[in-house]
């Protein structure tokens, strides 16, 4: 591959679940083809991470198949535990909490994702290869698990990131700790994730940069503890989140010269509606996400080849 992947992944998922808690709406499904035909204006390939309301959602079916069908994009696995049949009550409150799908017992684990992947597969006449694990959290287990069903690719480990402050089930401890974690593409080790291994399943790292200065970090961090707060380094992702054009590029150029193979970009589906999240709450905000992605895209295609997930992981079969 003489250039870079560029890898788009869309958590496709309800309307703001930052904040709607008892109910879930799929509006966002009907904002999803103005994004897409972005992408395919820069030759560029969305793999769209696809959850259980969207799933049964007829307009997003329809718009999801045609994408598969002219072969413009993927739909692969995106699981949030708590409304992601078979439901299992494990909090006094599962739709405010938002338990991690790793805090469930075993069985119930598997019976989920055997649940989705079949509904999935069933829908779109298409073998899921790709995940993403809901809010980020993934373990050896839930591994396993994936490989059992045939996936290929995962792409749910935010290097630099620390997900343990962020809590699911209240007597829970929090997410998964990635801080340590490799920050390219990697077939994981079966017994610890953390690390490569023979697994068939290959972990692709999310594009994420440290905000700041080793040493700078190191300040931070230390005002954070006299103050009895226990945070993440800052960081910046590949991720837009409104005027953040210019650090956006900087993750990208920062990974690249790392040698990481790729960059990977990454948006919720109910960030492309007006008011589907706590960022861009406007057609205004809309407008200057467009802006901004229209200028991303246009400084990233002379620099990298847009693959999906899964397209990457054939490539990564092929060089190695």
């Amino acid at each position: 591959m003489a250039r870079p992947a560029f890898l788009i992944t869309i958590d496709t998922e309800g309307d703001n679940l930052w904040q709607n808690h008892d109910k879930i709406d799929t509006r966002n499904a009907a904002f999803l083809p103005r994004f897409q035909s972005l992408c395919e204006k820069f030759g560029f390939k969305p793999t769209w991470l696809t959850n259980y309301e969207m799933a049964i959602d007829p307009v997003y079916v329809e718009f999801a198949k045609d994408v598969i069908a002219r072969n413009q994009g993927e739909v692969g696995m995106h699981l949030h535990a708590w409304n992601s049949p078979p439901l299992v009550e494990l909090t006094d409150d599962d739709w405010r909490h938002k338990p991690y799908l790793i805090e469930y017992p075993q069985d119930v684990i598997r019976e989920k994702v055997e649940f989705i992947t079949q509904l999935l597969e069933e829908t779109f006449q298409t073998k899921m290869l790709s995940h993403r694990a809901g809010r980020w959290a993934f373990n050896e287990y839930y591994a396993s698990l994936l490989i059992e069903q045939g996936y290929l690719v995962d792409c749910s480990v935010t290097p630099r990131v620390d997900w343990r402050n962020s809590p699911g089930d209240p007597k829970g401890n929090g997410g998964t700790n990635y801080r340590d974690f490799p920050r390219h593409a990697y077939f994981i080790d079966r017994q610890d994730i953390a690390k490569a291994g023979d697994s068939p399943l290959l972990e692709v790292p999310m594009s994420i940069q440290y905000k700041y200065s080793p040493l700078m970090n190191s300040v931070k961090q230390g005002v954070d503890r006299l103050r009895g707060k226990k945070r993440s380094p800052s960081v910046n992702w590949l991720r837009p989140v409104g005027g953040n054009l210019d650090k956006m590029k900087r993750v990208a150029e920062q990974s690249l010269a790392e040698g990481v193979d790729y960059v990977e970009f990454m948006l919720h589906s109910s960030e492309f509606m007006p008011g589907g999240s706590p960022t861009f709450k406007n057609e205004a905000d809309i407008e200057r996400l467009y802006d901004d992605l229209e200028q991303l895209f246009s400084w990233l295609q002379s620099r990298t080849l847009g693959m999906t997930l899964a397209e990457y992981y054939r490539h990564v079969k092929e060089v190695r």
